[in-house]
């Protein structure tokens, strides 16, 4: 490339730099950024997701036990800005592929290679491209995964399924949320023995895990950090439409019905592979997990609800009831230890 193709940025004003110091100073930037999560696919068709932002907020560094501090940290993460209409590029062997973002910054790129892929992971990145200019303003790599077929496959909730959220009620919800961290929140006991144990399950070849939420994509970065620390299975987060901050006591409240076709999504994407659903009974998975077992009963397995409070809903009784009438087994359980032995009856956890 000659010198004179090399995209050098504008010197800024003063006020530009004032401007970007004070948005620096609380954690944000208002430079044009791309995120891209976890993609997944096929052999043969494959799908990643992003947003384009012109405000967003910039990576936590440090997890105290302070409240203030923590919800700052909160609130930062639905501070921002998306940009509308904007022009993201990805390459994939050889060939460019173009997409255009929705008006709260989503965007998201669906293709078939050229050839069939080999089950494992594969870089992606994504460019923000400038509508004058063409130059790149901002790029974003990813995994994307594609597992081996002939496995289990397991969907799982994320809030009060694995993840103390207190999701039926908005008010305990909220002070989880601002009074704690990502490293301070705790999982429910023997959950991730029995995540791990799954993941596994006897097998040389890890189990996939999808994780699908009504949680907001601005919850990404914070969710994928608690999995971490808590070394729950690595896996696909598909969450839900991204929030400004005048939403942010609206967390978690959304359409569940969106939650329905995500995991549609995933069951379509492999046909071959059985699939376990694992939700909780503190919203709507019971009335969604039977949906999709009406829908696709020769693709579920099995359905895991967890009892949030000690006392089990007779509701939810009912509906697993309507699931097992289907031919799909079902575990309602209060306590981790008694979905491990379930699985380990079933087979899906290797007994010895």
């Amino acid at each position: 490339m000659s010198v004179d193709k090399i995209y050098k940025p504008p010197k800024q004003s003063v006020f530009k730099k004032i401007k970007r110091w004070f948005f620096t100073s609380v954690r944000l930037s208002n430079s044009p950024a791309v995120k891209l999560y976890a993609g997944f696919g096929n052999n043969a068709h494959c799908f990643i997701y992003g947003h384009a932002l012109a405000v967003s907020p910039l990576g936590r560094k440090k997890y105290r036990k302070n409240f203030l501090y923590n919800s700052l940290a909160l609130l930062r993460l639905f501070m921002i800005k998306p940009i509308a209409g904007a022009q993201v590029q990805m390459q994939w062997d050889g060939r460019m592929y173009t997409a255009i973002s929705e008006p709260d910054g989503f965007f998201k790129f669906e293709w078939q290679p050229d050839k069939l892929l080999l089950p494992g992971s594969y870089t992606v990145q994504a460019d923000l491209i400038q509508k004058k200019s063409g130059h790149i303003s901002a790029s974003c790599k990813a995994l994307l995964t594609i597992p081996s077929v002939n496995q289990y496959t397991f969907i799982s909730d994320i809030d009060d399924t694995f993840l103390i959220s207190h999701s039926g009620n908005l008010r305990k919800r909220l002070f989880v949320l601002l009074t704690e961290n990502a490293h301070s929140r705790k999982p429910f006991d023997g959950v991730v023995r029995h995540y791990q144990l799954l993941n596994n399950g006897g097998r040389n070849e890890h189990n996939p895990f999808f994780y699908v939420s009504s949680s907001e994509w601005n919850l990404y970065g914070y969710i994928k950090e608690f999995s971490g620390r808590n070394k729950l299975p690595d896996g696909v987060y598909l969450l839900n439409q991204i929030k400004k901050f005048e939403q942010v006591f609206k967390t978690g409240q959304n359409n569940h019905s969106t939650k329905f076709m995500r995991i549609v999504r995933i069951l379509e994407a492999y046909p071959e592979q059985k699939f376990i659903l694992l939700g909780d009974d503190s919203q709507e998975d019971p009335n969604i997990y039977a949906s999709i077992v009406t829908h696709f009963k020769e693709k579920i397995f099995c359905v895991y609800i967890r009892a949030v409070k000690k006392i089990p809903k007779p509701e939810v009784q009912k509906k697993l009831k309507e699931i097992e009438d289907m031919g799909t087994l079902c575990c309602y359980f209060n306590h981790s230890e008694d979905a491990i032995l379930h699985s380990k009856k079933i087979g899906l956890i290797n007994a010895g």
